[in-house]
Protein backbone atom coordinates (compact mmCIF):
# COMPACT_ATOMS: atom_id res chain seq x y z
CA UNK A 1 0.00 0.00 0.00
CA UNK A 2 1.26 3.46 -0.87
CA UNK A 3 1.70 5.87 2.00
CA UNK A 4 3.37 9.17 2.59
CA UNK A 5 6.96 8.82 3.72
CA UNK A 6 7.44 9.25 7.47
CA UNK A 7 9.91 12.05 6.89
CA UNK A 8 7.82 13.96 4.36
CA UNK A 9 7.73 17.72 4.67
CA UNK A 10 4.60 19.36 5.96
CA UNK A 11 2.11 20.19 3.23
CA UNK A 12 1.05 23.80 2.75
CA UNK A 13 -2.35 24.74 4.08
CA UNK A 14 -4.72 24.25 1.18
CA UNK A 15 -8.14 25.96 1.21
CA UNK A 16 -9.89 22.80 2.40
CA UNK A 17 -7.57 22.34 5.38
CA UNK A 18 -7.59 26.05 6.21
CA UNK A 19 -11.40 26.09 6.22
CA UNK A 20 -11.44 23.20 8.70
CA UNK A 21 -8.96 24.92 11.02
CA UNK A 22 -10.83 28.24 10.97
CA UNK A 23 -14.21 26.56 11.26
CA UNK A 24 -13.20 24.42 14.24
CA UNK A 25 -11.61 27.38 16.01
CA UNK A 26 -14.79 29.42 15.50
CA UNK A 27 -16.96 26.56 16.77
CA UNK A 28 -14.82 26.14 19.86
CA UNK A 29 -15.02 29.85 20.64
CA UNK A 30 -18.79 29.90 20.05
CA UNK A 31 -19.27 26.90 22.32
CA UNK A 32 -17.15 28.31 25.15
CA UNK A 33 -18.76 31.75 24.96
CA UNK A 34 -22.26 30.35 25.42
CA UNK A 35 -21.72 27.65 28.02
CA UNK A 36 -23.05 27.97 31.55
CA UNK A 37 -20.91 25.15 32.95
CA UNK A 38 -17.25 25.24 31.96
CA UNK A 39 -16.55 21.89 33.60
CA UNK A 40 -19.09 20.22 31.31
CA UNK A 41 -17.69 22.18 28.37
CA UNK A 42 -14.18 20.96 29.14
CA UNK A 43 -15.33 17.34 29.39
CA UNK A 44 -17.24 17.50 26.10
CA UNK A 45 -14.96 19.67 23.95
CA UNK A 46 -11.36 19.48 25.11
CA UNK A 47 -10.78 15.75 24.46
CA UNK A 48 -11.88 16.14 20.84
CA UNK A 49 -9.85 19.33 20.53
CA UNK A 50 -6.80 17.35 21.64
CA UNK A 51 -7.57 14.67 19.05
CA UNK A 52 -7.81 17.27 16.28
CA UNK A 53 -4.53 18.84 17.41
CA UNK A 54 -2.82 15.45 17.26
CA UNK A 55 -4.14 14.83 13.75
CA UNK A 56 -3.01 18.30 12.67
CA UNK A 57 0.48 17.67 14.03
CA UNK A 58 0.72 14.22 12.48
CA UNK A 59 -0.34 15.57 9.10
CA UNK A 60 3.29 16.36 8.31
CA UNK A 61 4.04 12.63 8.52
CA UNK A 62 0.81 11.05 7.32
CA UNK A 63 -2.09 12.78 5.62
CA UNK A 64 -5.50 11.18 5.90
CA UNK A 65 -8.15 11.58 3.23
CA UNK A 66 -10.28 14.69 3.11
CA UNK A 67 -13.29 12.59 3.98
CA UNK A 68 -11.67 11.52 7.24
CA UNK A 69 -10.64 15.05 8.17
CA UNK A 70 -14.08 16.41 7.28
CA UNK A 71 -15.80 13.84 9.47
CA UNK A 72 -13.48 14.62 12.38
CA UNK A 73 -14.43 18.30 12.07
CA UNK A 74 -18.11 17.34 11.96
CA UNK A 75 -17.77 15.33 15.17
CA UNK A 76 -16.00 18.27 16.81
CA UNK A 77 -18.98 20.44 15.85
CA UNK A 78 -21.32 17.98 17.59
CA UNK A 79 -19.18 18.08 20.73
CA UNK A 80 -19.22 21.88 20.64
CA UNK A 81 -23.02 21.80 20.66
CA UNK A 82 -22.94 19.49 23.66
CA UNK A 83 -20.40 21.68 25.40
CA UNK A 84 -22.46 24.83 24.91
CA UNK A 85 -25.91 23.53 25.82
CA UNK A 86 -25.28 20.03 27.29
CA UNK A 87 -26.68 17.23 25.14
CA UNK A 88 -29.81 16.98 27.26
CA UNK A 89 -30.75 20.62 26.60
CA UNK A 90 -29.37 21.00 23.07
CA UNK A 91 -31.91 22.57 20.69
CA UNK A 92 -33.95 20.08 18.68
CA UNK A 93 -37.21 20.86 16.84
CA UNK A 94 -40.11 19.96 19.10
CA UNK A 95 -42.33 19.24 16.10
CA UNK A 96 -39.92 16.59 14.82
CA UNK A 97 -39.59 15.03 18.25
CA UNK A 98 -43.37 14.85 18.60
CA UNK A 99 -43.76 13.46 15.08
CA UNK A 100 -41.26 10.70 15.86
CA UNK A 101 -42.91 10.00 19.20
CA UNK A 102 -39.70 10.59 21.17
CA UNK A 103 -39.91 11.08 24.92
CA UNK A 104 -36.40 12.48 25.29
CA UNK A 105 -34.07 14.84 23.46
CA UNK A 106 -32.37 12.70 20.77
CA UNK A 107 -29.27 14.89 20.35
CA UNK A 108 -27.30 12.73 22.80
CA UNK A 109 -28.17 9.59 20.82
CA UNK A 110 -27.21 11.33 17.58
CA UNK A 111 -23.87 12.27 19.10
CA UNK A 112 -23.16 8.68 20.10
CA UNK A 113 -24.13 7.46 16.64
CA UNK A 114 -21.38 9.65 15.21
CA UNK A 115 -19.07 8.53 18.01
CA UNK A 116 -19.02 5.26 16.08
CA UNK A 117 -19.54 6.63 12.57
CA UNK A 118 -16.54 8.97 12.49
CA UNK A 119 -13.90 6.74 14.16
CA UNK A 120 -14.94 3.90 11.83
CA UNK A 121 -13.77 5.83 8.77
CA UNK A 122 -10.57 7.03 10.45
CA UNK A 123 -9.70 3.56 11.75
CA UNK A 124 -10.60 1.94 8.42
CA UNK A 125 -8.17 4.23 6.64
CA UNK A 126 -5.42 3.62 9.18
CA UNK A 127 -5.77 -0.15 8.87
CA UNK A 128 -5.81 -0.02 5.08
CA UNK A 129 -2.94 2.38 4.57
CA UNK A 130 -0.69 1.82 7.56
CA UNK A 131 -1.31 -1.81 8.47
CA UNK A 132 -1.95 -3.25 5.03
CA UNK A 133 -5.25 -4.94 5.80
CA UNK A 134 -7.36 -5.89 2.80
CA UNK A 135 -10.97 -4.90 2.27
CA UNK A 136 -13.39 -7.57 3.37
CA UNK A 137 -15.29 -9.06 6.33
CA UNK A 138 -12.25 -9.10 8.64
CA UNK A 139 -11.65 -5.39 8.19
CA UNK A 140 -15.36 -4.65 8.59
CA UNK A 141 -15.71 -6.61 11.82
CA UNK A 142 -12.45 -5.31 13.28
CA UNK A 143 -13.45 -1.70 12.70
CA UNK A 144 -16.94 -2.25 14.14
CA UNK A 145 -15.56 -4.06 17.20
CA UNK A 146 -12.94 -1.40 17.90
CA UNK A 147 -15.53 1.36 17.66
CA UNK A 148 -17.75 -0.51 20.11
CA UNK A 149 -14.77 -0.88 22.43
CA UNK A 150 -14.01 2.84 22.13
CA UNK A 151 -17.60 3.66 23.05
CA UNK A 152 -17.47 1.33 26.06
CA UNK A 153 -14.21 2.96 27.19
CA UNK A 154 -15.87 6.37 26.98
CA UNK A 155 -18.75 5.17 29.15
CA UNK A 156 -16.27 3.86 31.74
CA UNK A 157 -14.40 7.17 31.67
CA UNK A 158 -17.66 9.05 32.16
CA UNK A 159 -18.49 6.82 35.13
CA UNK A 160 -15.06 7.44 36.66
CA UNK A 161 -15.39 11.21 36.26
CA UNK A 162 -18.79 11.18 37.95
CA UNK A 163 -17.60 8.97 40.83
CA UNK A 164 -14.55 11.15 41.46
CA UNK A 165 -15.84 14.68 40.83
CA UNK A 166 -19.66 14.48 40.96
CA UNK A 167 -20.53 11.60 43.31
CA UNK A 168 -23.95 13.07 44.13
CA UNK A 169 -24.92 13.47 40.46
CA UNK A 170 -24.69 9.85 39.36
CA UNK A 171 -28.36 9.41 38.33
CA UNK A 172 -28.29 12.73 36.48
CA UNK A 173 -25.10 12.02 34.53
CA UNK A 174 -25.18 8.26 34.03
CA UNK A 175 -28.93 7.75 33.69
CA UNK A 176 -29.26 10.60 31.22
CA UNK A 177 -32.80 11.99 30.95
CA UNK A 178 -34.11 9.30 33.27
CA UNK A 179 -33.02 6.34 31.12
CA UNK A 180 -31.41 3.61 33.26
CA UNK A 181 -30.09 1.96 30.09
CA UNK A 182 -28.50 5.14 28.74
CA UNK A 183 -24.96 3.68 28.61
CA UNK A 184 -26.14 0.55 26.80
CA UNK A 185 -28.09 2.59 24.26
CA UNK A 186 -25.09 4.87 23.74
CA UNK A 187 -22.90 1.89 22.90
CA UNK A 188 -25.59 0.48 20.62
CA UNK A 189 -25.80 3.76 18.74
CA UNK A 190 -22.01 3.87 18.35
CA UNK A 191 -21.97 0.34 16.98
CA UNK A 192 -24.77 1.24 14.59
CA UNK A 193 -22.78 4.28 13.48
CA UNK A 194 -19.66 2.21 12.81
CA UNK A 195 -21.62 -0.31 10.76
CA UNK A 196 -23.50 2.42 8.86
CA UNK A 197 -20.32 4.33 8.02
CA UNK A 198 -18.72 1.29 6.44
CA UNK A 199 -21.85 0.31 4.53
CA UNK A 200 -22.63 3.80 3.27
CA UNK A 201 -19.22 5.37 2.72
CA UNK A 202 -16.80 2.57 1.84
CA UNK A 203 -16.64 3.34 -1.89
CA UNK A 204 -16.54 7.07 -1.40
CA UNK A 205 -13.86 6.59 1.25
CA UNK A 206 -11.77 4.46 -1.10
CA UNK A 207 -11.89 7.20 -3.74
CA UNK A 208 -10.95 9.81 -1.15
CA UNK A 209 -8.00 7.66 -0.06
CA UNK A 210 -6.82 7.37 -3.68
CA UNK A 211 -6.91 11.15 -4.06
CA UNK A 212 -5.03 11.62 -0.76
CA UNK A 213 -2.29 9.27 -1.92
CA UNK A 214 -2.09 11.06 -5.27
CA UNK A 215 -1.77 14.47 -3.57
CA UNK A 216 0.95 13.14 -1.27
CA UNK A 217 2.88 11.67 -4.19
CA UNK A 218 2.58 14.91 -6.15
Amino acid sequence: MATTAPGANAAPLDPFWLSLVVGCAALGAWSLAGTEDRAVWAFEVLPMAAVLSAFAYRRRHFRYSRLAYGLLAWFFAIQCVGGRYTFELAPFPTAIRDWLGLERNPVDRIGHFFQGFVPAIVLREFLLRRRGLVRGPTLFLLVAGCCLGFSAAYELLEMAVVLIFYPEAGPEWLGMQGDPFDAQWDMTMALGGAISAQLLLARRHDRSIERAIARAAG
